[in-house]
């Protein structure tokens, strides 16, 4: 049984496609496949923290649980100021990113795509498969 610490990052303005990666992971086949979720939840207070500072170190906080970051690839993480902090936290702590790109999307954002160490299109069989062989 192996067990993955994860941290999917998103955006709250597109929670569909982060309701739809968590669903990718639970409708996954690979029975040996257990994770945790360590991403922000949408209730979490720290989505009202006083300032930039105190949410960055509460994303760090949570990521360092975890050996892969997942991040949505569509064309607005490009855009994201957190997605991008996100990127460099994970960068900084060592951690593997896979970039996942959204179903049937035709732009996806390069600069999560250029940081990433797997990309994979959306399918939980790809998905799985990145988290154990990174």
């Amino acid at each position: 049984m192996s067990h993955h610490n994860l941290f999917l990052s998103h955006s709250w303005k597109y929670s569909d496609a982060y309701d739809g990666l968590v669903t990718l992971l639970n409708n996954r086949e690979d029975r040996d496949f257990t994770y945790s979720n360590y991403s922000v939840p949408k209730d979490d207070p720290i989505h009202n923290a006083a300032n930039d500072l105190l949410l960055k170190a509460a994303i760090r906080a949570q990521m360092v649980r975890c050996s892969k970051i997942i991040i949505l690839a569509g064309v607005y993480a490009t855009y994201s100021k957190w997605i991008n902090i996100e990127i460099q936290l994970a960068k900084e702590m060592g951690k593997k990113i896979i970039a996942v790109q959204p179903w049937g999307a035709e732009k996806t954002s390069t600069v999560v795509k250029n940081n990433a160490d797997r990309v994979i299109t959306w399918n939980s069989r790809s998905l799985v498969n990145a988290i154990k062989e990174l």
